[in-house]
């Protein structure tokens, strides 16, 4: 008979499991969401479950205790071993698995690891995770004599993404693997693309000696940047820790955001789905959502976070999302989740059948400035107040809202957004304008609404960066 299992009330996400290893995270709390996972499994008549793990030095601990509670359940796992996430994702989808579960920490600091889970085609969120803590608190688990098996997938993973290469010309690309978990994935891939490749950091290490793995932080960019230059690079392209975000550099240097990439890929994508919706997060930049109706797509844009615009995407059957983070989605020839060595492929195959450089690519969108993502601290229980009172406030100004995540409003100068993180005890603000003075307007309103709620106002990093 299991026992019960209670765990740290900070570990289950709104997206995924995550926590401080040792600490909020154990190798119990894997051992209890096998369990307690492999329960959700087994009951929908699921049999087989994919398991893969990061480049972190917990990560094969937590895979081995977590096999053991899928095994418990009576369920057969496949281990697919170290890699990037999104690999598990892709096995999942081609052993036609009932489930798919991926131990990594993504970007977050060495001594953080976590979980997420994928239940058929479609990712676990929300409710569905506090679900698997109900399960555990009560050990109301199935039980079974399940068994393992360890599978490669890497020569299947790395033919598939070869498969939509459609490029014409070699370019010189620079990849920084950022000591995640994409590094022999990508040594195998660039073995194989057309063209020069620059590797920078390909070897897994879950210390991350070399920079942080986020490469939608500027200061994370600074040696792919260099190795653009040194090389005369076309693209630069960097990955965080386990591969399911990307960030670009074009050839002079500059980043080219999330948001940007998704106008890039607009344009490709609605030639073989013309009129198609595309779907972007509220920090997406306006530019983003007037480029994708220019293009004659629908633009929509829905909460931040991966597993919701998955699912969005499904719902909608729309062949392109993206978010601000560089989490971008293609249904398009593509399986409908967020894998950047996918996207690398793709970015790699348009600017060389454009043939032009994907610095003309960025620019074809209206410069405008703009904050950095602010994040400033809120405790869990007054963040969603505060978006509330705000919103409250703003509906009797009468002020243009949307409010489908927090609030995004519009002005005449730009746009601000006032949201409430699902992952963190922050509040985010971000604001766009066409110019300097109308973004100092839009930072203006964000502290004084933030003041009316007793709250003192983040301060805004330089928010000068065109973008």
């Amino acid at each position: 008979m299991s026992e019960a299992h209670t765990f740290h009330p900070t570990v289950l996400r709104e997206y995924d499991i995550r926590g401080i290893v040792g600490s909020t995270l154990t190798a119990a709390d894997a051992r209890a969401v096998g369990r307690a996972f492999g329960t959700v499994v087994a009951r929908g008549g699921g049999k087989t479950v994919c398991v893969g793990y990061d480049g972190r030095l917990s990560s094969p601990e937590l895979e081995a205790a977590l096999v053991d509670g899928l095994v418990a359940c009576g369920l057969h796992v496949l281990r697919i071993g170290l890699g990037p996430t999104p690999m598990l994702y892709f096995a999942t989808r081609d052993r036609e698995a009932a489930a798919g579960i991926m131990i990594t920490g993504s970007h977050n600091p060495p001594d953080y690891n976590g979980i997420k889970m994928m239940l058929g085609k479609g990712p676990v969120y929300g409710q569905q995770i506090l679900d698997i803590g109900i399960i555990a608190s009560k050990a109301d688990y199935v039980s079974g004599e399940g068994s393992s098996e360890q599978v490669d997938v890497k020569d299947a993973y790395v033919e598939r993404l070869l498969r939509d290469y459609d490029g014409t010309r070699d370019l010189t690309v620079a990849w920084d693997a950022g000591n995640g978990a994409s590094g022999e994935i990508l040594r195998r891939l660039t073995a194989k693309l057309p063209g020069k490749h620059i590797l920078l950091f390909d070897e897994i290490d879950g210390n991350f000696p070399n920079h942080h793995p986020d490469p939608t932080v500027e200061k994370n960019l600074v040696d792919l940047k260099k190795a653009v230059a040194e090389n005369g690079c076309d693209i630069g392209i960097g990955f965080d820790g386990d591969g399911d975000r990307i960030g670009a550099i074009d050839h002079r240097g500059r980043v080219v955001w999330g948001d940007q990439l998704v106008a890039i890929y607009a344009a490709d994508v609605l030639k073989s789905h013309p009129g198609a919706t595309i779907i972007a997060d509220v920090k997406a930049s306006q530019t983003l959502f007037d480029e994708i109706a220019r293009l004659g797509g629908t633009p929509l844009m829905w909460k931040t976070g991966h597993s919701l615009l998955k699912a969005k995407m499904a719902e909608l059957g729309s062949p392109l999302a993206g978010e601000m983070s560089g989490h971008i989605f293609f249904a398009d020839k593509w399986y409908g989740f967020d894998d950047a060595l996918y996207c690398a492929v793709r970015l790699i195959g348009l600017v060389s059948k454009l043939n032009q450089p994907l610095s003309d690519l960025r620019d074809r969108l209206p410069p405008v400035v703009n904050t950095p993502e602010t994040r400033f601290q809120v405790s869990e229980e007054r963040k969603f107040q505060v978006v509330q009172e705000v919103k409250g406030r703003l509906k009797n100004e009468g002020a243009d809202v949307n409010d489908i995540d927090g609030v995004r409003v519009k002005t005449a100068d730009g746009w601000w957004l006032l949201r409430a993180s699902n992952t963190q005890d922050v509040l985010v603000a971000r604001a766009e304008s066409g110019t300097p003075e109308g973004l100092e307007r839009l930072k203006g309103m964000v502290v004084a609404q933030l003041e009316a709620s007793g709250l003192q106002a983040p301060s805004f990093e330089d928010g000068g960066s065109a973008h």
